[in-house]
């Protein structure tokens, strides 16, 4: 980014419950110590030592081999393709403006690779209008290019975005050196760049989609600009064969200097036609983002590869932004949209009032509008939210399909209704694929307040809840879905009243609306089990009523809930929502092990359970014969710390379960360690 505050990558949070790859093909740790997010130099490293927490690595040397967090930090969610649905309102539109967002997520180093004990966490949920995802970070003291840690990839997968790690070099005075950039575009011995074969490497490994390359060290000259273009060229060729993407941020020019443009033109428009996308930098206006569509055009590329850099660290929502320079709203759109930092609706907040339920209405009214309804847009809005002008995507598209609402963070970690461990926690990668219009409320009475809500949940960490009078019968929009029917396909409700007598029935359309920003079709289920065989069954004060689809065919086009109450005012949660055939038991994972242990902090090691897997949990048995929940993971390795031994034991005992996408759990791989 240019050389302002912009430029010094600032940490955000810390990170997630934990990640990776085949742990059998993971080299043995000498010591049990916490995995972190990895990150590098191109070739060469500082002059000194590097403080406290960082370690100084080549990439130049990197292995996968020898890469000992490599089973932590590889994504274990392959990207999911989507899709997009009739748009909830007249505004937004397919296939033009599109979204990115350059995130940082923690920081450079010691950003815990299987997540942390605070909910206090940006934990991203808006990804139906992301089209790509950039793990922004990067320092001169730490290092350059960063891997996005598999909690991340692994939730923005399952909602169909790409991620790509981050190649920051540095301005020199944020401590850059000309030599990193020399180092990343050395030539070998015949003519190819062999730090381009290795990111490719690197993020095949690691399971992410690409690379973001943001050249910002000036001094440069005519044969450095041709050696960077060299090595994009490369670069995107390689990433190209492995599914990989690249983004050029406009700063390096093709003359090797630094130098902002703020637009496509003939001093960047060689690396945009090396690379897939062009982040323009913010200093573009209505006629130079007009003048970059043309050229892009004349390229013969589309202008919306081009993201118009908005830059929201500093006041998020609050921003002032030439939107019709952008988006406008009476003709098609003019580029894609590049935000800058919008982890700004966590950081803003004060420190005393980041509760998750914080951070969400701050999230939901930067992402969806001031009306917090992506059906019904406020037009004087002067946010021009990424709902109002970008059609959402899907990728619920198969049976079983099941979420819990799980947002990748809580205050608490529940299974079935109970309180299975009371440390707050965040891990992006157990995050569910969540509603992406939030909220779409339909009623002829008061609308209620609907939000993700981390009092009580029903797994997990989190469920939605829904407060107001219900003076008239209300409809809250879910899934935008494609899910075949068959003869044994079921919906199941799982959730509770705390205050007030309300009736809930699953909303099922097999069509789509009739046009944009039109109500789904829907057919109404009943709760009464004489009328349709609906079956139910209580534990823990919640309610799990199944449906079957009796008299539908086809499809499912959308899920949702209407609420009728009977007596209000009323508070109730939804705790699940399934779509499913039959239920089948997931199979075990096999050979858990310990592969390092450092006193009472131990890394754990397991092999896949074939099949479908959610993610993995993990729990100690006691002398007493209970179980204690220590976490869970979607990779095949775990980190644990602190352990104690009980009174009277002589080993601790754990256990593995797979978990399926209904939540269904397998039978144990236990592991025993000597104290």
């Amino acid at each position: 980014m240019k050389p302002t505050r912009r430029t010094v990558l600032i940490a955000a949070t810390a990170a997630a419950l934990t990640p990776s790859l085949p742990a059998a093909a993971a080299p043995r740790a000498t010591a049990a110590t916490p995995p972190y997010a990895s990150y590098w130099y191109p070739d060469s490293l500082p002059s000194g030592s590097p403080g406290a927490g960082i370690t100084w690595r080549s990439l130049k040397t990197w292995r996968a081999a020898d890469d000992p967090d490599l089973a932590f930090n590889a994504a274990s969610v392959p990207l999911a393709a989507r899709f997009t649905p009739t748009p909830a309102n007249t505004t937004a539109r397919s296939g033009q403006a599109r979204v990115q967002a350059l995130v940082s997520f923690g920081p450079t180093s010691s950003n815990p690779s299987q997540g942390s004990a605070t909910a206090d966490y940006y934990a991203l949920t808006h990804w139906a209008y992301l089209d790509e995802l950039v793990f922004w970070g990067g320092s001169a003291g730490e290092g350059l290019i960063l891997a996005p840690n598999a909690p991340i990839v692994d939730a923005a997968h399952r909602h169909g975005v790409p991620v790509l790690g981050n190649i920051f070099l540095p301005p020199t005075a944020y401590g850059g050196q000309l030599q990193w950039t020399r180092d990343l575009v050395q030539k070998d011995a015949d003519g190819h760049y062999p730090l381009a074969a290795q990111l490719v490497a690197v993020a095949a490994a690691y399971g992410f989609d690409g690379w973001f390359v943001n050249a910002e060290t000036g001094g440069g000259n005519t044969a450095l600009g041709t050696a960077m273009l060299g090595f994009v060229k490369e670069l995107k060729a390689l990433a190209a064969a492995k599914g990989q993407r690249v983004t050029w941020y406009d700063a390096m020019t093709v003359n090797g200097t630094v130098s902002w443009q703020g637009a496509l033109n003939s001093q960047n428009q060689a690396f945009f036609q090396a690379a897939d996308t062009l982040f323009v930098d913010f200093r573009w206006s209505a006629a130079t983002l007009a003048a970059s569509g043309t050229k892009a055009d004349q390229l013969g590329r589309s202008c919306y590869e081009l993201w118009a850099g908005v830059d929201v660290e500093s006041n998020g929502s609050g921003t002032s932004v030439d939107w019709d320079a952008i988006v406008p709203a009476g003709k098609p759109h003019i580029a894609s949209i590049g935000f800058y930092r919008p982890e700004w609706t966590r950081n803003h907040l004060p420190a005393d009032q980041r509760a998750p339920e914080d951070f969400h209405a701050a999230d939901d009214r930067f992402w969806s509008g001031r009306s917090l309804d992506p059906s019904r847009p406020d037009g004087t809005d002067p946010w021009r939210a990424p709902a109002v002008s970008v059609a959402d995507r899907s990728t619920v598209t198969s049976v079983p399909f099941a979420s819990v609402f799980n947002t990748g963070h809580g205050l608490r970690w529940y299974e079935q209704g109970a309180v299975a461990a009371e440390t707050p926690w965040n891990h992006l990668g157990l995050q569910d694929r969540l509603p992406s219009r939030r909220w779409v409320v339909r009623t002829a009475g008061e609308r209620p307040a609907v939000s993700f809500d981390f009092a009580d949940a029903w797994r997990g960490g989190s469920s939605v809840l829904v407060a107001g009078a219900l003076d008239q019968p209300v409809v809250v929009d879910l899934y935008a879905t494609r899910l075949p029917i068959g003869v044994n396909t079921v919906v199941e409700l799982t959730y509770r009243t705390e205050t007030g007598d309300v009736n809930a029935e699953p909303a099922v359309a097999t069509a789509e609306p009739s046009g944009a920003g039109a109500a789904p079709p829907y057919t109404y289920l009943t709760v009464n089990p004489a009328d349709n065989g609906a079956r139910v069954r209580s534990v823990n004060g919640w309610q799990t009523v199944t449906f079957p689809l009796t008299g539908l065919s086809g499809s499912v086009h959308a899920l949702g809930v209407r609420l009728t109450a009977a007596q209000g005012p009323v508070r109730w949660r939804l705790g699940g929502l399934a779509v499913r055939d039959a239920v089948t038991t997931p199979a075990a994972p096999t050979g858990a092990r310990v592969t390092a242990a450092s006193g009472g902090d131990l890394r754990l090691a397991w092999s896949a359970a074939p099949g479908a897997v959610r993610h993995y949990t993990l729990h100690r048995l006691l002398p007493d014969g209970s179980r204690r929940f220590l976490g869970a993971t979607g990779q095949r390795a775990y980190f644990l710390s602190g352990l104690r031994p009980e009174q009277g034991e002589t080993a601790a005992r754990f256990e593995v379960r797979a978990v399926g996408e209904l939540y269904n759990t397998s039978a144990p791989v236990t592991v025993t360690h000597p104290w």
